[in-house]
């Protein structure tokens, strides 16, 4: 079973938010995102480097700015595979609220201690980024697929919804470690955020011109460039203060937040269902020298173990 326990932080609270907004006159919609102890909750799962922390934060960040544009009752998932030595990244927000996510990372690579240069080509190399929306069996999944061409994260999401939505969009990630005076896991903790406005398509009526509509656009574009990665996660400065900081001239209509923590769903009978698929070789295969299998969640580190008798019963499935 994974160890849950961290060390008493004395930062100040940086809860897990998720809050839309809505730049007053205009068509321009916007999210935003801080995440606290949920990145916590990521980070006290896997000894990540430094580098592969900070990515697995922006990633959490995408994930749930992305996933509180769209309705849907169901999983949304993004994940970015590439040929770097971090070759695989995901994070995943269900219709509830629950985050989660992991990071596949070659540990050779980041043993010298030295910290490669953060950007998406040093860490992943070439590759894709996809976004699906999956809401069951009985329905078809959306799935949205970018090149891994930006040198960040949040480039290759906007090249993403310029090339394949035509929807105009701009995004801010930011994410950063605090660590205590060892690099233990249980003393790591993190902050990550993300700013994200639209223009809509068929915004509101306004009887406006489309070039009042452009002006509106590249307004917010430049105000939310202005906003600073430590601004950002700075836990003294509170989520409305940010959107009133940035957007008060023209006025700001901020609604209610939307929940978000971390949760994993893994489950025994989960794990179970996956174990049945295999043959009945391959389930030997598996078992330990104690003659048991053991399944590990990626997300969540929780180990699931199988004895010959419940082996038994996988087979008969």
């Amino acid at each position: 079973m994974a160890k849950n326990t961290r060390a008493k932080s004395t930062r100040p609270a940086f809860p897990d938010i998720v809050r839309p907004f809505q730049i007053e006159g205009s068509d321009v919609r916007g999210r935003l995102v801080r995440l606290g102890p949920a990145f916590d909750m990521v980070l006290s799962q896997h000894d990540y480097p430094p580098p592969v922390a900070r990515l697995m934060g922006e990633t959490l960040a995408l994930a749930a700015v992305l996933a509180a544009t769209v309705k849907y009752d169901g999983v949304f998932n993004l994940q970015a595979k590439g040929s770097g030595p971090v070759d695989l990244v995901v994070a995943d927000v269900d219709s509830e609220g629950g985050l989660r996510g992991y990071a596949r990372y070659d540990k050779t690579h980041f043993d010298s201690g030295e910290e490669p240069e953060y950007s998406i080509p040093r860490l992943m190399g070439t590759g894709h980024l996809a976004f699906t929306v999956d809401q069951g069996p009985d329905t078809d999944r959306y799935q949205g697929i970018t090149p891994l061409e930006g040198a960040s994260l949040s480039e290759c999401a906007q090249i993403y919804f310029r090339t394949s939505e035509q929807l105009e969009t701009a995004i801010l990630l930011a994410a950063e470690l605090d660590t205590g005076a060892s690099a233990k896991i249980d003393t790591m903790h993190g902050r990550a955020g993300a700013l994200l406005v639209q223009r809509l398509p068929d915004g509101p009526s306004l009887a406006r011109t489309e070039e009042e509509r452009e002006e509106d656009w590249r307004n917010a574009v430049v105000l939310m460039s202005s906003l600073s990665a430590a601004e950002l996660l700075n836990p003294d400065i509170p989520s409305n203060g940010i959107l009133y900081r940035l957007y008060h001239e023209k006025g700001v209509r901020v609604f209610n937040s939307r929940p978000i923590e971390f949760r994993c769903r893994c489950s025994r009978d989960k794990i179970a269902e996956a174990l049945a698929s295999f043959s009945p070789e391959s389930l030997i295969d598996m078992k330990t020298d104690a003659g048991v299998i053991v399944a590990t969640c990626e997300f969540c580190h929780t180990d699931y173990k199988f004895d010959e008798d419940q082996i038994e019963i996988l087979r008969d499935t």
